[in-house]
C-alpha cells in the first residue's frame, strides 16, 4: 500500500510510519508542519495530527485522488462538512479512536443503554498530560451512544494513553464499563485496517465501526 502520512514527525505518525513498515507498506508522501517531501502518488492519506491540518489533508486528497483515515480530534462542523464533501470522491473513514475495543463499547452501548434508562450516567476519560482536548472525542462519542445527556469528566495525568469508563448507578447497584489502550499502536493497527478498507470501499464517509462490520456507507 502506498500511503501518505500527515503529521509525520508527531508521536502517533510515529507509531504509524513503523506498524505500516513492518508489513511492507510505502511512504510516499510525508507532511508536517513545514515539511513536505513527496516520492511518489499516496492510495491513501492517514491524518492523525491538527483540526488546523484539515483543510490541507482534504486538498492533498483531492490533488491525488488519494482516499483518507483520520483521526484528528477536536473537529468542528466545518471540517465535517469539509470531510463529508470529500467523502462524494473517495472514501473516507474518520472516527477519534481507532481501537477496536472502543468501537465495541460503542455497539455495547448503543444496544444496551436502554436497560439504564432509570440510572445515573457519568462517563470518566483519562489521558495523559499532553492532550490539548477536554473532554476527549471518544468520551464524546461512547455519550452520543448513551443517548442522553451525561456529564464527563475529564483528567489529564501522566502518560495514560486513553482510558474510558461509563458508569451507571443507582441506589444499590453501580455497573460500569471500562477500556484501557496500553499503548498507541492500537491506534495505529485500526488505521492500517481502516486504510486497507478504504482500498476497496465506495466513496463515502465511514466511520471505524463500518471498517470492523463490513462497510455501511453514510450519508
Amino acid at each position: 500500500m502506498k500511503y501518505g502520512l500527515v503529521g509525520a514527525k508527531g508521536k502517533m505518525g510515529k507509531e504509524i510510519r513503523e506498524l505500516f513498515s513492518s508489513h511492507g507498506d510505502d511512504l510516499v508522501l510525508e507532511v508536517d508542519v513545514d515539511h513536505f517531501v513527496e516520492r511518489g502518488i499516496p492510495e491513501v492519506i492517514v491524518d492523525f495530527s491538527s483540526p488546523n491540518a484539515v483543510p490541507t489533508t482534504v486538498e492533498l486528497c483531492k490533488r491525488y485522488s488519494a482516499h483518507l483515515v483520520i483521526g484528528t480530534t477536536a473537529l468542528t462542523q466545518e471540517h465535517f462538512e469539509l470531510l463529508r464533501e470529500l467523502g462524494q470522491h473517495v472514501a473516507v473513514v474518520q472516527s477519534f479512536n481507532f481501537s477496536e475495543g472502543i468501537a465495541i463499547f460503542q455497539k455495547l452501548l448503543r444496544n444496551f443503554s436502554r436497560l439504564f434508562t432509570d440510572w445515573d450516567c457519568w462517563i470518566v476519560e483519562t489521558h495523559h498530560n499532553q492532550k490539548k482536548d477536554a473532554p476527549s472525542g471518544t468520551a464524546l462519542m461512547l455519550k452520543r451512544e448513551v443517548g442522553r445527556e451525561v456529564p464527563i469528566s475529564s483528567l489529564r495525568i501522566g502518560g495514560i494513553f486513553g482510558e474510558h469508563v461509563v458508569y451507571f448507578a443507582n441506589a444499590n447497584e453501580v455497573f460500569e464499563i471500562k477500556h484501557s489502550a496500553l499503548s498507541r499502536k492500537v491506534f495505529a493497527s485500526g488505521a492500517r485496517k481502516a486504510a486497507l478498507f478504504c482500498l476497496k470501499a465506495k466513496k463515502g464517509f465511514y466511520n471505524f465501526l463500518d471498517v470492523l462490520e463490513g462497510g455501511i456507507e453514510h450519508g
